[in-house]
């Protein structure tokens, strides 16, 4: 286990230097810079500005100097907003980032497996048929149209609930389901179908034959095991979670990191497009690595060692 950790931490950190180096880079070749809509700037003062920043040196001593201070944990100072460090735009944003985007896991694993158990025990019934329908149309629906629809009928008809604003339990209810719904459609075909086939292996066969009760078969034979899949594909709903929540941050008016993410990559502003780029894969690594913790949690059989080489 130790050494798993080990090399996770290890490969973590190049994949952090690989994501940090590439944005970097790309920032840098993209047309137009943070400072190209100020036309109101004179020359000289436009040249002080871009020695402030470094910008005036050349590109390898420019990614020089943001390696040392990554390496400090300094993002460095903002372009756009009056010299207010990266740093500190991340610690006000990301717990509200990180709230939303957790509160919308959670709600979708649950509700994709219990209608996934439903739909198991009861195939091809109406609410197997329905359920299909249901997912499907859920998943093919963008965010910003499902967000859109949840704001007319909760907040614009009928008033239960607020269209935006943070800060209150009330003003997570929309934009947590707007953001689960998708992940919970793609959940509960998942755990049909793993159920499903999970009931008709031959251990669990053999459990009813030695007279197991159905309740014991079903949790820790079948619900287990039809699980291990399912955490697969926690990391990836966890990146769609991420990106997903710039369109959704942005409807509600949530401040959370994707909301300066989209103004950050409109007004070219670097150091708070990396600091956010650098966070969300920081974040998408932690998550791949507690889903490979919770497979030897689920599946006591699977061994979490670094893997060899194939000779």
């Amino acid at each position: 286990m130790l050494k798993f950790l080990c090399f996770r931490i290890l490969t973590g950190a190049v994949v952090i230097l690989v994501v940090a180096s590439i944005t970097f880079f790309l920032l840098r070749v993209l047309p137009g810079g943070p400072f190209d809509a100020e036309k109101s700037i004179p020359p000289h003062i436009l040249e002080n500005i871009e020695k402030k920043y470094h910008m005036d040196k050349p590109l390898h001593k420019q990614y020089l100097i943001y390696m040392g201070s990554l390496a400090r944990g300094d993002f460095g100072p903002s372009y756009k907003y009056n010299d207010r460090p990266v740093t500190n735009i991340i610690k006000e944003t990301l717990p509200v980032s990180m709230g939303l985007g957790l509160v919308s896991l959670v709600l979708a694993f649950f509700m994709g497996t219990v209608v996934g158990m439903i739909s198991s025990l009861f195939p091809r019934s109406i609410h197997d048929i329905a359920s299909v329908l249901i997912s499907t149309s859920l998943v093919s629906v963008p965010s910003f149209v499902v967000g859109a629809a949840l704001i007319y009928f909760f907040s614009v008809k009928w008033g239960v609930l607020p269209a935006a604003l943070w800060g209150e339990p009330k003003h997570i209810v929309l934009p947590a389901l707007t953001l689960s719904l998708a992940p919970f459609a793609y959940i509960s075909r998942l755990v049909r179908s793993n159920m499903l086939d999970v009931s008709g292996q031959f251990f669990v066969r053999t459990a009813r034959a030695k007279g197991l009760g159905r309740t014991k078969i079903f949790t820790k034979h079948i619900l287990r095991n039809a699980l291990v899949p399912v955490v697969t594909v926690l990391g990836p709903l966890t990146a769609y979670l991420v990106t997903g929540s710039f369109v959704v941050e942005h409807i509600f008016a949530i401040p959370g990191m994707g909301r300066f993410f989209v103004f950050a990559v409109a007004n070219r502003d670097y150091s708070v497009v990396l600091g956010i780029t650098i966070v969300y894969a920081l974040l998408l690594i932690i998550a791949n690595l507690i889903v490979d913790l919770l497979y030897a949690i689920l599946d006591p059989r699977i061994e979490l060692r670094k893997q060899e080489p194939i000779a």
